[in-house]
């Protein structure tokens, strides 16, 4: 089944540990993929997942599904997308001041998800679309966050279930699935 792999014969893959950890185990894991207790709770109720598509596809529906008050809560847990190493401190001014713009205006913090997004494009990237996104009235924002959570969310079950080194980021530096 795709993104159900075995490493050794006998040794269960991600997903079925995932699958068959206790529910609070399930549940942690979840909250550090997106931080709703309403979304982990359900995310984790609904298991066992047959493959990695139905988690992701149960994912983005009980993301759409988060009322304002959670999205405020998993919006505020959130924190800056991390720099590459050797970025100027120039360019963390200027970001830290974009995000100070941005959470003025909106009341939360900034969130992107930069998968696919080279490392070397990382600060342009966020800068650009910061910029660009302070232009959105808080209705128009609130949409685009929880898109963007959305895809934070898949992209740390992804890289939880499949080890691999994901891009997706917050605007605080934690790492996928932290």
């Amino acid at each position: 089944m795709p993104g159900q792999t075995r490493g050794v014969p006998g040794t269960p893959s991600p997903l079925e540990r995932f699958n068959t950890a206790p529910a609070q185990d399930a549940e942690r894991a979840l909250l550090a993929c997106l931080h709703s207790l309403r979304w982990a709770l359900r995310m984790a109720g609904h298991r066992p997942y047959p493959d990695l598509a139905s988690l992701l596809a149960a994912s983005d529906e009980a993301a759409y599904d988060l009322s304002p008050e959670e999205l405020a809560e998993a919006l505020a847990a959130e924190a800056l997308p991390a720099l590459p190493e050797g970025t100027y401190s120039a360019a963390h001014t200027a970001l830290n001041a974009a995000h100070a713009a941005y959470e003025t205006k909106f009341g939360h913090a900034f969130v992107i998800c930069l998968d696919g997004v080279p490392p070397e494009e990382t600060l342009d990237r966020i800068l650009e679309d910061i910029r660009s996104r302070l232009a959105n009235d808080p209705d128009e924002e609130r949409v685009v966050a929880a898109e963007e959570l959305r895809r934070l969310a898949r992209e740390r079950l992804t890289h939880m279930l499949r080890g691999a080194g994901s891009r997706a980021t917050s605007h605080d530096g934690a790492a996928p699935g932290t």
